[in-house]
């Protein structure tokens, strides 16, 4: 399989990339299988976080002993604060069952860390990077001015973001940054948090850019064997493809919602960063506690929208979210319908 440098880490991984987070929905055996399956078809760049709930266990079952030191695993922590974030690198070292992680990330911050803060997250990673814990820092982010920041900063050896072919000017001038800086780009969402569905045009456009490690999100067997078999075969973006990428453009950039939570507050309590994107979090994430009878009560808050264009005022992306709202809405209705 293809591989390549990412950015200053120095780490060489697979150009295909396995993003663990869908496996949450898979029971122990046949998740450890599909990693496994990776791994014989040669992938080496495998994603996490602390927050995936089971997901870490699946890799240290998956890889402990022989495996291990063949692979690049990169998981997260969210928490701010330097005791928290210690403690989660340490569990999720128990869990990966290894004495390292390749690349620690902060998960998705609402500020940059500070690495001159004493008692702050970034505090706790300098000192695992010390005791040999982990060995490369990186940070994830939904927001592109953060996620700027981050990379002006130097600070950071990978950045992790969206990026598919229905991303904006910005984002792909925050590419081309990254790799100017020598800067390693994980991108995430790759398909657009399931808007896109002609996976060919999406690993098209990503072969466009040299720096870019795409972690595709991989549930079942069936998706991992098209991955690598589109990682093998010449991927030129044809005229063909091309028209498939500007064809979904047109009909859906104003419907990818990347969280990043600049709509917020709602005056109705719209819980907008997680409604706007709900059809993504209840096929790729555990969805059991999204169709309970308080969260059902949550979503049908946008019942209760006041159309004051708020949201739509604030988002980043010129996102239609009252309207987005509304089709989550009735989606969400429709799954919720059918588990109960």
């Amino acid at each position: 399989m293809e591989k390549f440098r990412l950015g200053r880490t120095g780490l060489i991984v697979t150009r295909t990339a396995f993003g663990v987070l869908p496996l949450q929905r898979v029971q122990m055996d046949e998740a450890v299988k599909i990693l496994r399956k990776a791994y014989d078809y040669g992938i080496t760049f495998f994603d996490t976080a602390n927050a995936y709930t089971d997901s870490e266990e699946k890799i240290g079952n998956a890889f402990a002993g022989g495996r291990r030191q063949n692979i690049v695993i990169a998981t997260k922590s969210g928490a701010s604060d330097k005791q928290t974030v210690a403690k989660h690198i340490e569990l999720s070292l128990r869990r990966l069952r290894t004495d390292y992680i390749d690349l620690f990330q902060f998960h998705n911050p609402d500020v940059i860390p500070d690495p001159n803060d004493p008692d702050g997250a970034f505090a706790a990673a300098l000192e695992a990077k010390k005791k040999g814990y982990i060995r490369h820092i990186g940070l994830t982010n939904h927001r592109i001015a953060l996620a700027k920041q981050a990379v002006e900063s130097g600070n950071f050896e990978t950045l992790q973001f969206p990026f598919s072919y229905l991303a904006t000017e910005d984002e792909t001038a925050l590419v081309r940054q990254c790799e100017k800086l020598d800067i390693g780009f994980i991108a995430m969402k790759g398909l657009s948090g399931g808007l896109l569905t002609n996976a060919r045009a999406c690993a098209a456009f990503m072969r466009q850019y040299p720096n870019v490690a795409p972690i595709w999100g991989i549930q079942h067997e069936e998706e991992l064997d098209e991955w690598v078999r589109l990682d093998g075969e010449d991927l030129t973006l044809t005229g063909e493809l091309q028209a498939v990428i500007n064809h979904d453009r047109a009909e859906l950039a104003g419907s990818f919602c990347r969280g990043c939570g600049y709509c917020m507050p709602c005056p109705v309590g719209i819980e907008i960063n997680n409604a706007a994107r709900m059809n993504m979090l209840l096929r790729r994430s555990p969805y059991q506690r999204l169709i309970t009878e308080d969260y059902y009560k949550k979503m049908h808050l946008i019942d209760d929208c006041l159309e004051c264009g708020q949201c739509k005022s604030r988002c980043p992306y010129g996102l239609n979210t009252p309207e987005l709202l509304k089709a989550m809405l009735k989606d969400y209705d429709e799954f919720y319908a059918a588990h109960h």
